[in-house]
């Protein structure tokens, strides 16, 4: 027995020392991961150290960087001890085809494949490339590049009887809806697009680059559509609430002067799109590029040989997720349903009790397009 227990002692003195030895092989290196994942199940990407219960995409990671050897179970406690940064905190059930991650970590052989091992099939690293030491992924991200997947009967008038599985989108509503997401390219302040920032906040201007809806496709009986936006840098529940008032638009609940009135001070009701479509596509490092990558020591941060195992990713995992929920548990569905609850007119109201009289000519006068405001 007490050979059993020396030759055990022997052999976690040499495990020991083999990790010292891999330790000093692979020295920390900072890096950024390009993640995918499916959000479904999730409450977000960010780690959450005061709540275990809401288990979220770092932890799966974190986990599984700790398992391979990656990282030391420490810096798994202590997320600042590897100066791990993500370059967009996605909310609850949303997906990622193109998340960054920067950390530093072990640059052991075969590293990729190690920490896949370790995660779930609905979460995959794709791709690592070295970058240098101060590099922040969130700080040094000049754009982020979303899209929305949607059921198209979403853009269907209110007052038309729907089957949603007969439903196609025309043309001319199609040409609506783009003319209203065009609305918001350049900067506007959004704060009613989100929760907890005052109108005269300078963190809720935003700057807009691009919004568009493609065209619309039929996956299982059912017509669904893509909405792009790509922005400087997003809000908490921004773009849900900026497709949710376009489409309380084109169903007829809203006037369409609710969109200029939504960027000016007063309080405007703006609904929430739910959370299933929504996909972080790509983050953009044009001027990190610019700068290091092509200085001989570190690559630019494009991802062109990995966009076909993106692409798989989002056939494999993200999409049937979205068309899957949906046909299940008909989230756009019910969600339309609580439309007629919102009221588009509150803030009008209240001006209505100051002055009776200013608030009918303020709305006759109200514009119907979207202004010109552009950066």
């Amino acid at each position: 027995e007490e050979n059993g227990h020396q030759n055990k002692r022997l052999k976690s003195d040499a495990d020991e020392e083999d990790a010292e030895d891999q330790n000093k092989k692979s020295p920390k290196r900072k890096i950024v991961l390009l993640m995918a994942y499916s959000g479904k199940g999730y409450h977000g990407m960010q780690r959450n150290n005061r709540s275990s219960q809401f288990k979220t995409i770092e932890d799966d990671l974190v986990s599984a960087l700790v398992q391979s050897g990656c990282i030391p179970e420490n810096h798994g406690e202590d997320m600042k001890k590897m100066s791990f940064q993500r370059c967009a905190r996605t909310d609850k059930g949303v997906s990622a085809a193109g998340q960054i991650v920067s950390l530093k970590v072990r640059l052991i052989d075969d590293i990729l494949e190690k920490i896949n091992n370790h995660l779930p099939s609905h979460i995959r690293i794709l791709g690592l490339k070295r970058v240098t030491g101060g590099f922040n992924s969130k700080n040094k991200c000049d754009a982020r590049t979303y899209s929305y997947m949607l059921p198209t009967f979403a853009f269907a008038h209110k007052d038309h009887e729907v089957q949603e599985e007969l439903y196609r989108l025309d043309r001319e509503t199609l040409e609506r809806v783009n003319k209203l997401l065009a609305c918001y390219k350049g900067t506007h302040n959004f704060h009613n697009f989100t929760s907890q920032k005052g109108p005269r906040d300078p963190s809720a201007k935003r700057y807009i680059m691009e919004m568009y809806c493609g065209e619309p496709f039929v996956r299982e009986n059912m017509e669904f559509a893509v909405i792009k936006v790509k922005g400087q840098s997003f809000m908490m529940h921004q773009i849900r609430k900026m497709i949710g008032l376009v489409i309380a638009i084109v169903k007829g609940y809203a006037a369409e002067s609710i969109m200029e009135r939504s960027w000016g001070e007063e309080k405007v009701d703006v609904p929430k799109a739910p959370g299933l479509g929504l996909v972080l596509e790509k983050v953009h490092f044009e001027k990190y590029n610019r700068r290091f990558g092509n200085d001989g020591l570190h690559e630019p941060l494009e991802w062109t040989e990995e966009e076909e195992k993106i692409a798989v990713f989002k056939e494999q995992y993200i999409y049937p997720t979205i068309i899957n929920t949906e046909r299940e548990e008909k989230s756009m569905a019910n969600w339309l349903n609580t439309l007629p609850i919102h009221d588009f007119n509150s803030s009008a109201v209240e001006m209505q009790t100051n002055n009776k009289n200013s608030k009918k000519s303020s709305d006759l006068e109200a514009s119907d397009g979207c202004g010109d405001d552009s950066d």
